[in-house]
């Protein structure tokens, strides 16, 4: 029976990576894969991290299953920062640990589909695994144009959108620090598109994968919180690989806001059950240590510390890019300045992209989207001029 099936193209990310790491020269500059780096070309476990792990060696009792839910301290720890004081909002709110935001996606998606859900709705270019689960569910994917030429966030297509969709459709949008774009929505608005959501039929999902890394906890969080207050029902899907630096332990949770507290009850059982057939029970120790930085005061001065050093030091490649647009002919590199988080996508096209890798061996996707954490002091330099060669 297996002999049925047909191969599948490899993922092109993962061949970029076989392709750098085969690169001999010694000033390669990876900018494909998507991993917060250090100005030194590092990706270091968090030192806040590393203390709340002591710390879990020594108080931790057993390894027996936490359940379906996970950790619920875990998930209840981090609410506060993603839904503000009254992280309930009044006890309509609760969540439950997935492997990662991918989990977190992948579940919202599932329960959504329970729901009677049959299509979502999303800007692109987006997180190419966003596509891919939702195809895999049998979910039609709408999409509609996510960036404007000019590198700002197309406002009329989201609420195009918004307002055209029906009954039984979900609407996908990024929280902040867009991937694969780094193009946000601005405050106002996030105010016309919670506008909008409030009169729509229209399940919102939110996907929080980059919380912290653009202008702040509390900034980062604006257009959730936004959303949530004006609807009466949404699903947020929230990453802890990216902003405690915990990729391989696959920290996630999912939240679910119901109209009143007495709803969430039916829908955590569903969300329960098709955690249980997908991935039984959620990996405990990742969860664990995000609990202990979130509940001593001193881990969580030191994450907030971390935290704002990667902020800042994206900032400034942004910064650096932006201020090298009359450098690079054709780019339109200003923008950068203006988006957010660790990605952004640059104009070129793949014979330039050919270029960069081959003569200056710089490494990106072909779709033109480059990881900024991949930049440094030591190599911003190099990659500008590499810039301004091919697209001279």
């Amino acid at each position: 029976m297996l002999d049925r099936l047909e191969p599948q193209s490899p993922d092109a990310l993962l061949a970029l990576i076989k392709l750098h790491a085969a690169d001999e020269r010694e000033d390669k500059i990876d900018l494909g894969v998507g991993v917060y780096r250090t100005d030194d070309g590092a990706t270091p476990v968090f030192k806040s991290i590393k203390a709340a792990e002591e710390a879990l060696i020594g108080e931790q009792q057993s390894k027996s299953y936490l359940g379906p839910e996970g950790d619920l301290g875990f998930v209840h720890s981090l609410m506060p920062y993603i839904f503000g004081k009254d992280a309930t909002m009044g006890g309509r709110i609760e969540g439950m640990q997935t492997p990662g935001g991918t989990g977190a996606v992948r579940l919202a998606a599932a329960v959504a589909k329970h729901a009677g859900a049959t299509r979502i709705h999303m800007g692109t270019p987006s997180w190419p695994n966003h596509a891919q689960i939702f195809r895999d569910l049998d979910l039609e994917v709408a999409a509609f144009d996510h960036a404007n030429a000019d590198g700002t966030a197309n406002l009329e297509a989201v609420l195009e959108a918004i307002r055209g969709a029906g009954e039984n459709e979900a609407v996908l949008l990024h929280g902040c620090c867009h991937n694969p774009t780094g193009i946000d929505y601005t405050p106002a608005q996030w105010v016309e598109i919670a506008e909008a959501l409030a009169e729509s039929p229209a399940l919102p999902i939110l996907d929080v994968a980059y919380h912290g890394l653009g202008h702040g906890l509390e900034q980062d969080a604006y257009g959730v919180r936004r959303v949530l207050n004006a609807v009466d029902e949404a699903l947020i899907a929230y990453s802890c690989d990216k902003n405690f630096g915990m990729y391989r332990d696959r920290v996630g949770a999912l939240y679910v806001m119901a109209k009143n507290s007495s709803g969430l009850d039916p829908i955590l059982s569903n969300l329960n059950a098709l955690a249980r057939a997908s991935w039984s029970m959620p990996p405990d120790h990742g969860g664990a240590a995000v609990r202990l930085v979130l509940r001593d005061d001193t881990r969580r001065q030191q994450w907030l510390d971390e935290l704002e050093s990667m902020r800042n030091r994206l900032r400034w490649v942004r910064e650096r890019l932006a201020a090298a647009d009359n450098q690079v002919s054709g780019l339109d590199l200003a923008p950068l300045a203006e988006q957010n988080g660790m990605f952004a996508m640059l104009k070129l096209d793949k014979d330039q992209i050919a270029r960069l890798r081959e003569e200056h061996a710089v490494y990106m996707a072909g779709s033109g989207r480059i990881n900024v954490a991949g930049l440094t002091k030591g190599n911003i330099d190099k990659f500008i001029a590499a810039l301004a060669d091919v697209a001279g």
